[in-house]
């Protein structure tokens, strides 16, 4: 009888899977040895399973299958003739022959059940690298989608359903470590109210992986492992289970992959091979996701603190014009040019520009024009080259390149050299920045605000700012007023920049009487803003009372046209404190040319509460009124 070798090892290399070479080798070995059946059983954990058969369906000789089973032997028992192929899990070819079958005939069943396991094999291993490629292949393309994804929650859900579909399985969960709390949070979780489920992380199979590192399988016959409790709050029924850990940088333990019920059967060893990548690139997704989320956190929590810090306190009519401006213009690229005195806010109307802006989340840069040589501020602006110039160690790009994206902001632009405004305008211009000493030229996204405490038109008359310039910054001009203007601003800011002080200070903030809020409204205010929210910072952190009174203001204040009082340095406090008084009411009896009511008044005082403080400053009290 021939042996069925070559068409066995043929029929092996042009196989798909074993179930196409069964198919195919089944038919042809049965017509070779006679057989009115032939079938592939499998023995299932006390179980009889035919994978594969050809010819009228058989009743399985049990007793027959188990002995040749056992002994590892072809046997036959009448026509029936069984054989264990070798090197094969409780594998064995059955045959119904037509008639007893001779002992020449077991030798040649025993060589095909050789030739068949090494078939099989072959079979097996073609059909293990040609799935252990095509998974490997959608392992990568789901790896490439999953880092896309800069989302948590939709990284992890997009996670569950690839994985899934991939391992054929009816429900996955990502459990991430919270090692603080020693809880395991599960996501996504279906039927859980928020989609999360929070257990112990000594909890089941996922407890177990978490703590050993080591991958877990639970199949139909392994139930006791199950967690029922997890299955009760989920309203769900786990039958099959594969859990492998999520190992990260440094080999850091950030969780577990879980996929539950196999969907053909039972979690396989290439299952538990494919999650095991799966889970290596979930575990490099999850660590790049959570650290851009902190990133954009972080910028997110820069941007929110840099809108908080450019707040225009106060409710006049101008900032209220102001505020309307500022929203329209925001959204918008257009040019802003500022306008207004030193210290009325131009920077924080420029930022409030910006973090209003589509661009809150990119730089926002600042540059004072008037501080910089001509040399320097276009090195500044424009950036150089390596040995552009003396001190050029290296290359260095320059403010536009850096706030590309976002604001540069252009402070004292009015100070600009006529060549500086040139090159700046050819930048507004085109886009585009050349360094110092170099060629190349760079393309530049940055939105430009300008400011000056100068009038542009006049110094446009003098021809000391470019013409061209000035229209192109002049889009958008928005006026500042000066803080004298703004009536009762002057107290609601004072009252913001105390608050503000006296938290970094850590006291409570103390409260203005009556006579000093009518100082503070009376006083010039030369240095606007900045100069009240200086004032502020020193009683914050120099003021001992619950109250600011007038005199702690008679102390800092004094009308914009008298020069400073000049007090040693070596005087303590409270005498520095005593001699400016007693000169500052001097002054101003002298300037009410010996009125005490005209002085009280300019004081902000009764004038018996004059008198008293006179005398409290062991000056003369005689009244000098006629």
């Amino acid at each position: 009888m021939p042996i069925a070798t070559p068409y066995l090892l043929q029929s092996a290399v042009d196989a798909r899977d074993l179930s196409d070479w069964w198919a195919t080798v089944l038919p042809l070995l049965a017509k070779e040895f006679d057989c009115k059946t032939l079938a592939v059983i499998r023995s299932d954990k006390g179980e009889w399973v035919v994978d594969a058969a050809t010819g009228p369906k058989l009743a399985l000789p049990v007793d027959l299958l188990a002995e040749s089973l056992d002994r590892r032997v072809a046997i036959n028992s009448a026509n029936l003739l069984a054989g264990t192929i070798p090197e094969a899990d409780d594998l064995l070819l059955l045959a119904e022959l037509k008639e007893a079958p001779s002992a020449k005939l077991i030798a040649h069943f025993e060589q095909l059940l050789a030739e068949a396991a090494m078939a099989r094999k072959l079979v097996e291993q073609r059909e293990h690298d040609r799935s252990r490629i095509e998974r490997l292949q959608a392992i990568l393309d789901i790896a490439a989608q999953w880092n896309r994804t800069l989302k948590m929650e939709e990284l992890l859900q997009t996670m569950a359903e690839t994985s899934t579909r991939l391992l054929n399985a009816e429900r996955a969960s990502i459990f991430l470590w919270d090692r603080t709390n020693k809880m395991l949070v599960g996501r996504p979780a279906l039927g859980v109210e928020g989609g999360e489920l929070r257990i112990a992380d000594t909890t089941g199979i996922v407890g177990q992986v978490i703590h050993s590192g080591k991958p877990a399988r639970v199949d139909r016959h392994e139930q006791d492992e199950i967690d029922r409790g997890v299955d009760n709050q989920l309203g769900f029924h786990t039958r099959t289970l594969l859990c492998v850990p999520l190992v990260g940088g440094q080999g850091r333990m950030l969780g577990a992959f879980e996929m539950i019920n196999k969907r053909d059967g039972e979690f396989t060893d290439s299952d538990e091979e494919a999650l095991i990548e799966l889970a290596g690139h979930a575990a490099i997704a999850l660590e790049n996701t959570h650290e851009h989320e902190q990133l954009v956190k972080v910028r997110n929590q820069a941007a929110d603190e840099g809108k908080q810090g450019s707040q225009l306190i106060g409710e006049c009519a101008a900032i209220e014009a102001l505020r309307s401006t500022i929203r329209r213009v925001s959204n918008t690229d257009l040019a802003v040019l500022i306008l207004g005195e030193n210290g009325t806010g131009k920077e924080v109307v420029s930022k409030r520009i910006h973090y209003l802006s589509s661009r809150r989340n990119e730089p926002f840069i600042a540059v004072n024009c008037a501080a910089l040589t001509e040399t320097l501020l276009e090195s500044e602006l424009f950036g150089h080259e390596k040995g552009a110039f003396t001190d050029a160690h290296e290359m260095r790009p320059g403010k536009f390149e850096l706030s590309s994206g976002g604001t540069l902001f252009l402070d004292e632009i009015g100070d600009m050299s006529l060549s500086g405004q040139a090159k700046l305008l050819r930048v507004l211009e085109e886009k585009v920045v050349v360094r110092v000493g170099g060629s190349l030229p760079i393309h530049t996204d940055a939105r430009v605000i300008a400011a000056t405490n100068q009038k542009l038109a006049e110094l446009v008359r003098a021809k000391k700012f470019r013409e061209d310039l000035y229209f192109r910054l002049n889009v958008v001009t928005l006026e500042l007023p000066p803080l004298r203007d703004r009536g009762e601003d002057i107290v609601m800011l004072a009252e913001h920049f105390l608050h503000e002080f006296s938290l970094k200070a850590r006291r409570r903030p103390p409260e203005f009487t009556a006579a000093a809020r009518k100082r503070l409204l009376k006083h010039n205010w030369p240095g606007n803003v900045r100069e009240l929210r200086n004032l502020m910072e020193r009683i914050a952190y120099l003021s001992q009372d619950d109250k600011v009174d007038i005199e702690e203001l008679a102390f800092i204040l004094s009308p914009a046209s008298d020069d400073d009082a000049i007090l040693s340095l070596d005087l303590p406090l409270t005498d520095a404190t005593k001699h400016f008084q007693v000169e500052y009411i001097k002054k101003q009896i002298e300037r009410s040319r010996g009125s005490m009511t005209e002085a009280a008044e300019r004081l902000g005082l009764h004038r018996s509460n004059l008198y008293r403080k006179m005398k409290q400053l062991d000056m003369p009290t005689t009244d000098q009124e006629t």
